[in-house]
């Protein structure tokens, strides 16, 4: 193995291992009393403090440059794939746990290719290996949707029962602390965080179409996406003590989510993907969901069930289905060169940096965190 693919394999690694962090950080903020809605606006505000700046530094006369028309798409866009998409994420994880939100993660690039078709943007040939790969792909992930949310099976015990988080591990979203109405209910909101982030990904194929500069559509969706979560928080939080941040686990959160997740992932990523490809990296996504579960477990002390473990495998499959079909594709087409070119979305910041008119493929082979 050469030196490139050492480094790529580590980064993709790393990179599932930041997103576990951002699963267990936030849960764990939730668990302790943090304002779902005043956490979005505050990360929001954080990643906007860190790329406004260098935005205004190498890319001030291309935003002097910015129509009117295109800055109310990139508005619209904020708010479904990250105003939207964030609440719904976050609502899910306090109402459930980490380790379904981590799995249920894997669902995104069968919403998308869903989305896709009914738009007439991609295609499936039942009469070929890669469609029916994809079908079936698509089919197991929604079969996997179904048994974590109304399947619970045997619980499974923590790993460690002197966690870090002991003190905020109280209200855990497991089966055994949470109703299984809520349970539900928080699966459904984890499926629409998908469908808003797959809206977007799709809208976003279009804008960059007419204006290709990935760094201004990425800074101008998260400054939108931080004014309007200001708004939802000011509407839905008028307590403002709730507002104040503290030296605890809740500031901590927003730390990370705001400069590791927002600022040095995307890094890593794009530089991951530009050296072996987006099929490469998102063959690695499921780590995240198999880390999220042993840390969820080591960290909050949460109950794993067996219907989350089965639900996952089903997610998993589907996602190297479709992964599968959409590679096998992509050679037959003779564009496997073109593809390794797309950077495929992760987390809300990163869906809103695709450099090509092919971004609508990264997404159906990408994740959301």
């Amino acid at each position: 193995m050469d030196a490139t693919s050492k480094k790529a394999y580590l980064i993709a690694i790393v990179v599932q291992l930041i997103y576990t962090g951002l699963s267990v950080l936030s849960k764990a903020a939730f668990n302790d009393g943090m304002s779902i809605f005043v956490f979005n606006f505050y990360r929001q505000a954080t990643g906007s403090l860190l790329l406004l700046p260098l935005a205004l530094l190498f890319q001030r006369k291309n935003m002097l440059s910015m129509p009117l028309v295109l800055l109310l798409k990139l508005f619209l866009c904020a708010l479904f794939g990250n105003t939207v998409s964030l609440n719904m994420y976050n609502i899910s994880l306090k109402l459930t746990s980490a380790t379904l939100v981590a799995a249920l993660g894997n669902a995104v690039p069968a919403t998308t290719l869903c989305l896709a078709l009914l738009l007439r943007m991609e295609v499936v040939d039942l009469r070929s290996s890669s469609g029916i790969a994809k079908v079936s792909g698509t089919a197991l992930c929604l079969a996997g949707v179904v048994v974590m949310a109304f399947y619970a099976g045997p619980a499974l015990s923590p790993v460690n029962h002197h966690r870090a988080f002991a003190a905020h591990a109280t209200g855990s979203g497991v089966h055994a602390t949470t109703s299984k109405a809520a349970w539900i209910e928080g699966t459904f909101l984890m499926i629409i965080n998908n469908m808003a982030f797959a809206v977007s990904a799709v809208w976003q194929a279009r804008i960059l179409k007419e204006f290709s500069n990935r760094m201004l559509v990425a800074v101008s969706l998260c400054v939108f996406s931080a004014l309007q979560s200001l708004v939802v928080a000011a509407v839905a939080e008028r307590d403002f003590s709730r507002w104040k941040l503290r030296l605890d686990i809740g500031l901590l959160a927003i730390a990370y989510t705001g400069f590791v997740v927002t600022g040095l992932t995307y890094y890593l990523q794009a530089w991951c993907v530009e050296m072996k490809g987006p099929v490469f990296f998102s063959a690695w996504l499921p780590l995240y969901s198999v880390f999220t579960m042993f840390c969820s477990t080591f960290f909050l002390g949460e109950i794993v069930h067996l219907g989350s473990i089965l639900g996952g495998i089903l997610l998993i499959g589907g996602l190297y289905s479709l992964l599968w079909g959409k590679s096998k594709e992509s050679t037959s087409d003779g564009s496997c060169s073109e593809i390794n070119k797309i950077h495929g979305p992760q987390d809300e910041q990163e869906y809103n940096k695709p450099d090509s008119h092919e971004e609508l493929k990264s997404a159906v082979t990408g994740e959301q965190v």
